[in-house]
C-alpha cells in the first residue's frame, strides 16, 4: 500500500482516492505512462509516487490547465510566488473578498490565463469544479465560505509533485488521438475521458466532448498493436447506473472499484455506494502476471 499521494488542489471527477487502487491494476514497472485526458494528472502523479516508470506523457484538451502543471513541476517557486501574490490580493478587498475571484475570473478569460490565475480559480471555485459556458469562458462560482488553499499547504505539495515528475514528464495540449498515436507496446496509457460527455454532445464541464464511437474505435486500433490501457469510465450509484457500458469486443475485464459513500446521496438521506467502472485491456491482462491474481481478491469482477 502507497503512501499519502501530493496533490495541488482539489479538482472534481480527478482519481486521487481512486489512484492507490488504480495502479494495483498496472504492471509494477512499464516504459511510459500516457494519460491523454489528464485533468490534474492524480494517476501520473500516483505511479510516479510509486516508483512505476520513468516516464510521462501528461496531456489534456485544456490548455491553461496543462500550462499550470507545467508549471508546478518545471518552476515551483514562480507558481508558489505568483500564487502567493493572488491568494493574498484577495485580503484587501476585506468583505467583499469573493469580487476578488470574480476579478481574477475575468481577467483570465480575457487572455490572461496565467497558470497562477488558472490555480487560484481552481482553489476557490465550488468543489473544484471546472465549468465552461458555451464562449469557452470559465464561469463556476467562488466557494464563498473558503480563501482558497492556503500558500504553505499548497508549496509543501508542489514541491514533492515536481521533484517526482520533473525531467520525466512531456506536458502536451492536443487531441486525444494524438496521443494515442504516439503509444507503443511497452507503454501503459490510463484513460478517464470526460464523465458523460463521451457523446457528441458538449459537457459544461469540459472544453469538448468525445465522440462513443471515435473513442472506441481508438481502443480497437490500441488493441491491433498490442498497447496496454487502462480506462475509468461508466459506474453506478445505488440501483443508478450512469455513463454507457464500453462494447464486448474491445475484450476488456471489467472491475467496479469502491468510491465510497454518495456524497449526493447522503444529502437527500440515502445510504447509498458509488461504484466507479474500471475496464483493463485484453493485452494488460494476458501479459501481467499479477492481474489475474488480483482480480480474485480485489473490488468487483464484472
Amino acid at each position: 500500500m502507497i503512501g499519502k499521494i501530493p496533490h495541488i488542489v482539489q479538482y472534481q471527477g480527478s482519481k486521487r482516492i481512486l489512484a492507490p487502487r488504480i495502479l494495483q491494476y498496472m504492471p509494477i514497472k512499464f516504459d511510459r505512462l500516457l494519460e491523454p485526458f489528464s485533468g490534474m494528472a492524480a494517476i501520473s502523479i500516483a505511479a510516479a509516487y510509486d516508483n512505476r516508470t520513468d516516464a510521462y506523457v501528461i496531456n489534456d484538451i485544456n490548455s491553461p490547465l496543462i500550462e499550470m502543471l507545467r508549471e508546478a513541476v518545471e518552476h515551483p517557486q514562480n507558481l508558489i510566488d505568483s500564487y502567493t501574490d493572488l491568494w493574498s490580493e484577495q485580503f484587501s478587498y476585506g468583505e467583499n473578498h469573493v469580487q476578488h475571484y470574480y476579478d481574477v475570473r475575468e481577467r483570465f478569460n480575457n487572455n490572461q490565463e496565467t497558470p497562477a490565475n488558472m490555480l487560484y480559480l481552481l482553489a476557490r471555485c465550488v468543489k473544484g469544479a471546472v465549468r465552461y459556458g458555451k464562449s469557452g469562458n470559465f464561469n463556476q462560482s467562488p466557494d464563498k465560505r473558503r480563501h482558497g488553499t492556503n500558500p504553505k499547504t499548497l508549496a509543501a505539495n508542489v514541491y514533492e509533485i515536481s521533484g517526482l515528475l520533473k525531467g520525466k514528464a512531456e506536458f502536451m495540449c492536443r487531441d486525444y488521438h494524438d496521443i494515442l498515436e504516439m503509444a507503443k507496446p511497452g507503454d501503459l496509457v490510463y484513460m478517464d475521458p470526460p464523465y458523460q460527455g463521451v457523446t457528441n454532445a458538449r459537457d459544461s464541464r469540459y472544453l469538448s466532448g468525445v465522440s462513443f464511437d471515435d473513442f472506441t474505435e481508438s481502443l480497437k486500433i490500441l488493441n491491433r498493436k498490442g498497447i496496454d490501457y487502462l480506462i475509468s469510465y461508466d459506474g453506478k450509484c445505488g440501483k443508478k447506473e450512469y455513463g454507457t457500458e464500453l462494447p464486448e469486443n474491445l475484450h476488456c475485464r471489467k472491475i467496479l472499484l469502491n468510491a465510497g459513500r454518495s456524497s449526493q446521496a447522503t444529502l437527500l438521506g440515502k445510504d447509498e455506494t458509488t461504484f466507479e467502472a474500471l475496464y483493463i485491456s485484453e493485452t494488460l491482462i494476458s501479459h501481467c502476471d499479477e492481474i489475474p491474481r488480483q482480480l480474485s481478491l480485489l473490488e468487483v469482477a464484472i
